[in-house]
């Protein structure tokens, strides 16, 4: 066990964000695309979607925390969690494909072959995904360093936002020829390979550091008990589900919204004129634009977050994200301007949220370990996604569920209540999550001075038991 807090090597830094450009491929697709997906596409009704979504995050949720036992509990000459990135990269590239394939079945048929695939599918993200952010713990002790290696880690995921939002739909566009179901196949592909090359490049570039107590007996019931007893943490995931839901609510619905409430307009652009775009070309603007401006408000997080501490900046940001949300519902849908300028103060004050959540993830393993003498990294971080996949679930099946309960109809003109539901959803309702979110933190009781002195004495406790230094 490293009993010093050493810097990391830049290169590392670098070879752990690869994982999230592998999985946020897939993780993106699923905020912005996964309704436009099974409901214009793949042509399930909205609210079979929805209860599909709902069933499968809420199994898919459950399996996090074993799979962290899991983890935890894996011994191999790589690691406890490395080792998975390696196996299962391949795995889940496959079932990606055929996730995004529209098989030639009746309903029946489809609605079967969906909850196949795409469980099969979230099962695999949960395996390889788990291990890969439990690494955020373990591979150093310094929490500053940990925070850097988070943001960095955002800013590859942030990376993988750009690339779905900028190429996706068009690349659909383009390799389907007017059939939008093999042009998503065809992308998966594309994306399947890419995501094997990113995983591959995690593994070989990172080592694990920090290991549990050598007098530590492996006990799911005794690790479950810490988990539940841990105070900080707790209100980290109550926290962590609100914050998703704010974002899923609205992420849900944005292609429909630009689709049926934006529509098509005709811009006038410097250079490039004026021309008409419909809105495929709108939405990905628009999504492409928010990934840009979190990635450089993931840059500027993290010395916020030194100057302000991890509470007080996530407060703040959080606050100005979730009136710029609440904003659009005075919009209207000729005021592109706007819609743009919202997104972009929206994106950079809620992009890096996600930075400072994990980085004081990482801080509550140090507290149950410095707490109760145990540690369970892999168990910590498999709870806090559970907790995320919670959100997306509840987020997604509010989306659908309002959406039904207005009449919305796939591929025609909305009626006016059918709109208004859309924009609800794209602003006040999101935003009241967010609220809440906002009081959770506020009983967070780690700021880092707590942490700073939690890092010592287990440094101290570390340098006592006289555990190996792993450079």
């Amino acid at each position: 066990m490293t009993d010093t807090p050493g810097k990391l090597r830049f290169m590392e830094k670098f070879a752990y964000g690869f994982g999230d450009l592998a999985s946020v491929l897939y993780w993106q697709t699923f905020m912005l695309y996964f309704t436009y997906y099974y409901t214009d596409v793949y042509l399930l009704p909205a609210a079979t979607a929805a209860t599909m979504f709902l069933v499968s995050r809420i199994w898919d949720g459950i399996n996090d925390p074993i799979m962290g036992m899991i983890a935890d509990r894996t011994k191999t000459r790589w690691g406890h969690f490395r080792p998975y990135l390696l196996w299962l990269c391949v795995p889940f590239a496959l079932v990606g494909t055929l996730t995004f394939t529209v098989p030639p079945f009746d309903e029946t048929g489809k609605i079967i072959y969906a909850y196949i695939t795409f469980n099969c599918l979230m099962m695999l993200y949960t395996a390889i995904n788990i291990p890969y952010t439990a690494l955020l713990g373990v591979i150093t002790p310094n929490s500053q360093e940990r925070t850097t290696l988070s943001s960095i880690k955002f800013l590859f995921a942030f990376t993988a936002g750009i690339i779905v939002s900028a190429t996706l739909l068009p690349m659909v566009q383009v390799f389907g020829g007017g059939n939008e179901a093999r042009g998503w196949t065809i992308s998966f592909i594309i994306y399947g390979c890419a995501a094997i090359v990113f995983f591959l490049i995690a593994f070989f570039g990172t080592r694990e550091r920090v290991q549990p107590p050598s007098s530590q007996v492996s006990s799911v019931k005794q690790d479950l008990y810490e988990l539940i007893t841990n105070g900080p943490w707790l209100i980290l995931l109550a926290t962590t589900i609100t914050f998703i839901l704010f974002v899923a609510v609205r992420s849900s619905v944005t292609v429909h919204y630009f689709k049926y409430v934006v529509g098509t307009q005709e811009v006038t652009l410097p250079i490039l004129g004026t021309r008409t775009y419909d809105f495929n070309a709108l939405a990905s603007a628009f999504n492409t634009l928010g990934q840009i401006s979190s990635f450089i408000g993931v840059l500027i997080v993290n010395w916020f977050a030194k100057v302000v501490g991890k509470k007080r900046a996530f407060i703040i940001i959080i606050i100005i994200a979730i009136v710029s949300t609440a904003a659009f519902y005075f919009v209207q849908p000729g005021q592109l301007f706007l819609i743009y300028i919202l997104q972009i103060i929206g994106s950079m004050s809620g992009g890096p949220l996600s930075v400072l959540l994990w980085a004081m993830y990482a801080d509550t393993a140090d507290y149950g370990e410095w707490k109760r003498g145990r540690r369970t990294t892999g168990l910590v971080f498999s709870a806090s996604t559970m907790s995320q996949k919670f959100g997306w679930a509840v987020g997604a099946y509010v989306a659908l569920s309002l959406m039904a309960q207005v009449g919305f109809e796939p591929n025609q003109a909305q009626s006016t209540e059918s709109m208004r539901g859309l924009l609800l959803l794209f602003s006040l309702i999101p935003a009241a999550f967010g609220i809440g979110a906002v009081i959770l933190i506020t009983f967070y009781p780690l700021n880092d001075a707590r942490v700073e002195k939690i890092t010592t004495e287990l440094i101290a406790r570390r340098r006592e038991r006289g555990e190996t230094i792993i450079a």
